[in-house]
């Protein structure tokens, strides 16, 4: 048996996000911490390692009492399903772009993104040291697409619907949390919406994608 899932949606920002992009060398003016970027269009992405990262770390906070665990220490579902040492992981998050780009500028924006000024203070000196953050809009969205792999003795469907929903678990945290950077200060609030689920190769049946979906439903509610 070699099934493969689709799950698809979109993540849309509801408060301005920073993925950094790294970078090593500020000229003078510059953004001095830039949002990672699609080298081509130039607008933003979401990494599909950033958004796996979180989910996961989300889950293991939740489902391990200890909160100094490492990856070593994770449940048996969270390793199952996003790997170990052990076992390569069912999930595939591809990288995800920005889709409605022109959309937000016919709405008033300037660009994709937006530069916020922040103040760090020194608790010692008080001195302030003040930084250019840029982010993604509030508004911005980005299709979502995570490929799921059927284990192959997973004949009754029983992991499969566990997987799911641990994931789903997963994506519920995530909107009470943040994605990217500088969370506490209000970044990076998202929400999923769109959710759905197929098959894209082999077949399940109707009644397992069936409650499949009623459990993505769950996570937009």
């Amino acid at each position: 048996m070699y099934i493969k899932l689709m799950i698809s949606g979109n993540i849309e920002v509801l408060t301005g996000m920073h993925i950094g992009g790294g970078n090593e060398f500020s000229a003078i003016g510059a953004i001095d911490s830039p949002v990672i970027k699609d080298p081509l269009s130039m607008r933003p992405i979401i990494p599909g390692s950033s958004l796996k990262g979180k989910i996961r770390t989300l889950l293991a906070r939740s489902m391990n009492s200890n909160p100094n665990a490492k990856h070593s220490d994770d449940d048996t579902k969270i390793k199952r399903l996003f790997g170990s040492q052990e076992e390569i992981s069912r999930l595939i998050f591809r990288d995800l772009k920005l889709s409605n780009a022109d959309e937000l500028i016919g709405m008033g924006a300037v660009s994709p993104t937006e530069v916020k000024f922040e103040n760090t203070i020194n608790r010692i000196s008080g001195e302030a040291m003040p930084r250019q953050i840029e982010r993604s809009i509030s508004g911005s969205i980005y299709p979502l697409e995570i490929v799921y792999q059927v284990s192959v003795n997973d004949s009754d469907y029983k992991e499969l619907l566990e997987d799911i929903l641990t994931l789903c678990n997963g994506m519920r945290l995530l909107q009470y949390d943040y994605l990217g950077g500088h969370g506490t200060r209000g970044y990076g609030k998202i929400k999923f919406s769109g959710l759905n689920i197929k098959s894209v190769l082999g077949d399940v049946h109707d009644n397992i994608l069936n409650e499949c979906k009623a459990y993505l439903k769950d996570v937009e509610e």
